[in-house]
């Protein structure tokens, strides 16, 4: 099938079928795009929503969101998971800030040197929001070019990306980018889906060679897998008397970085022991909770959560500034890690 074809028919199929309301799509600004690009990475458009909502209204432009604070911006995005996006779309919006004066800049060169944006997200980027002619590739473009040419070799891998975005490059048309590249995206995501894709509404099932050998499902090849470790960790619930319990702002980098979380104690040491040499907190009534599981994409976390009361709150802990005592039925705006903001709801529950 030539590429004029292809396009025809993906753009014939998007005219009829394809997603035109969406809160990115009205107005499609380089900023707005650009904040829902990186949202929808590994997270379905019907979460993103309302998150991308409550973020454009707290953070309208670029300069907005590069003045806020890092926990605010944390906090807007918390339960929308994979933490490092929102701390690279802070760090990004200061260099737009910074470098090119509040305004995202229209150069894809430019535009990949900015943290947090790939060739892909540069060119949808672009694609989306001035129509530049831009191939992109994120994982439902590949699944429909993957399947359209029973691309063999998971996308992962070198050699196999390579060949995808060759075909990438050579059917992204020179008129309605735009268009075209929301069309890919979204007959991956409503037709060419990953387990039931449904190829009868697909307008190039006729010529699909993965169809033609019954083995839709199998393009892309998965990715190898493999056991995922498992971690074990001990967070501390530290209540005072009158409910406030304790939180530590997280390092920057590694596991929930930047958020905040109930204190770690190492699973060997005796927490009276350990809270009295590291926090200078005297703790009674220790209690400990079921395990629970919380599971990254490269790890399983199991967090045993061990809660306590504290008696005299106020020397030693509250001298850091990494430390403070957070009223969890008067939340303020900091980010917390998911599994904190599930103990707390059972913190409140049990009473």
């Amino acid at each position: 099938m030539s590429p004029e074809e292809f396009q025809r028919r993906v753009l014939g199929w998007f005219d009829v079928r394809g997603r035109k309301h969406l809160p990115w799509q009205q107005n499609p600004t380089l900023y707005r795009v650009w904040v829902s690009e990186i949202m929808l990475q590994q997270t379905q458009v019907t979460t993103v929503i309302p998150y991308f909502q409550r973020f454009l209204e707290r953070f309208p432009d670029v300069r907005a969101l590069a003045d806020a604070e890092l926990d605010e911006v944390l906090h807007l995005w918390s339960g929308l998971g994979y933490y490092a996006r929102a701390r690279n779309l802070h760090q990004a919006a200061v260099m737009i800030r910074d470098r090119h004066g509040g305004e995202l800049p229209q150069d894809i060169e430019l535009l990949r040197q900015l943290t947090g944006i790939g060739r892909s997200t540069a060119g949808a980027i672009l694609a989306l929001a001035a129509n530049q002619r831009h191939p992109i590739l994120d994982g439902n473009v590949k699944r429909v070019l993957a399947r359209f040419h029973a691309a063999p070799g998971w996308p992962g891998d070198g050699p196999a990306q390579a060949v995808l975005w060759e075909l990438a490059e050579r059917y992204t048309p020179a008129e309605r980018v735009a268009e075209y590249t929301q069309a890919m995206m979204d007959l991956g995501a409503l037709v060419c889906t990953r387990g039931q894709p449904r190829c009868g509404l697909c307008p190039l099932s006729d010529v699909c060679l993965a169809r033609a050998r019954g083995q839709e499902t199998g393009y892309p090849t998965s990715k190898p897998r493999r056991e995922l470790p498992v971690r074990a960790i001990r967070l501390l619930i530290l209540r005072t008397l009158t409910g406030e319990v304790l939180l530590e702002k997280r390092p920057p980098t590694g596991v929930w970085g930047g958020l905040w979380s109930f204190p770690e104690c190492p699973l060997e040491a005796d927490v009276e022991t350990w809270c009295r040499l590291n926090l200078q907190l005297p703790v009674i009534e220790l209690q400990r909770w079921q395990t629970i599981r919380h599971s990254f994409s490269h790890f399983h976390l199991d967090i045993t959560p061990v809660t306590g009361k504290v008696t005299n709150p106020v020397n030693g802990v509250m001298e850091a500034e990494r430390f403070v005592w957070y009223n969890c039925r008067q939340p303020d705006a900091r980010g917390l890690a998911a599994p904190v903001q599930r103990l707390m709801a059972k913190l409140i529950h049990d009473g």
